[in-house]
């Protein structure tokens, strides 16, 4: 890297949320993560997740690439309001009944709350994640908190290999598709085999996060004194996303208290 570019201002991506800051769009998560969490109730929840969704277009996710990432999310949001639907308190008319399966609109209602708080929590996380470079939020949290640089560091070497472990498991599922353990093979087979993939690649994620801690520990990192490559700065897109954070959770209350479900989580 030239001198030149040493203090330079950190380059703005492609998407509006990309531009903004890290720090300001973690933020915002912790606020809509906290206004979900505080009460128990399908109100709040929609708001945030109504807000969440408004903001596909800043991020050029379509609908359906944002399905594909998330499935597993909605499988378990899907699985908790079925649970919670099935053992909450029966309470409110009943809608249906057989045998031993009875579900009431006061069971229901507490299903649906908690699978729609489930994904309203679970998208910011998704958002930060798509629209953050992690040497980005590195410089903001070393430069910005002022948080230790060995933590941050760390950090941002484990945000980095959770894209190669990804690809390290095609790889391991690949070398075992050419041994012949394919999808052909059984139930059994394939649970044992899933198995020794997870343990392959646990060995390989502890060898390499070995290795890269003392290249990082030889090379320097940790130091007291240090120079950054780029600079973190805040801009008015920073303002704007922490404003509709604040706007979005506040509204999201203010909707539960005035429809009369708002649930303290404590209460």
């Amino acid at each position: 890297m030239s001198a030149a570019d040493a203090g330079a201002p950190a380059r703005p991506a492609g998407t509006f949320l990309a531009r903004a800051n890290p720090l300001s769009k973690l933020t915002s998560a912790v606020l809509l993560t906290l206004a979900v969490l505080i009460t128990v109730d399908w109100v709040s929840a929609v708001v945030v997740l109504t807000a969440e969704l408004a903001l596909l277009p800043l991020l050029h996710i379509k609908v359906s690439t944002l399905v594909r990432r998330i499935w597993p999310l909605l499988a378990a949001a899907l699985i908790g309001a079925w649970g919670t639907a099935l053992l909450a308190e029966k309470t409110g008319t009943v809608l249906w009944e057989a045998g031993p399966l009875l579900f009431t609109s006061g069971s229901v209602a507490a299903g649906i709350a908690i699978g729609l708080r489930g994904l309203a929590i679970a998208l910011p996380g998704i958002y930060l994640l798509t629209s953050t470079d992690p040497t980005d939020l590195a410089d903001a949290l070393a430069q910005k908190l002022r948080l230790p640089h060995r933590f941050v560091l760390g950090a941002l070497a484990g945000m980095r290999l959770v894209g190669l472990l990804v690809e390290e498991w095609r790889t391991i599922g690949l070398a075992r598709h050419a041994r012949g353990a394919g999808p052909d093979a059984g139930g059994a087979a394939r649970l044992k085999g899933f198995a020794g993939q997870s343990l392959a690649l646990l060995v390989q994620a502890i060898r390499r996060a070995t290795r890269l801690a003392t290249a990082m520990e030889a090379r320097g990192f940790g130091a007291a004194d240090r120079t950054w490559a780029r600079t973190s700065t805040f801009s008015s897109v920073d303002g704007f996303v922490f404003a509709a954070g604040v706007a979005v959770s506040a509204a999201a209350v203010t909707a539960a208290v005035a429809a009369g479900t708002f649930n303290f989580i404590l209460a």
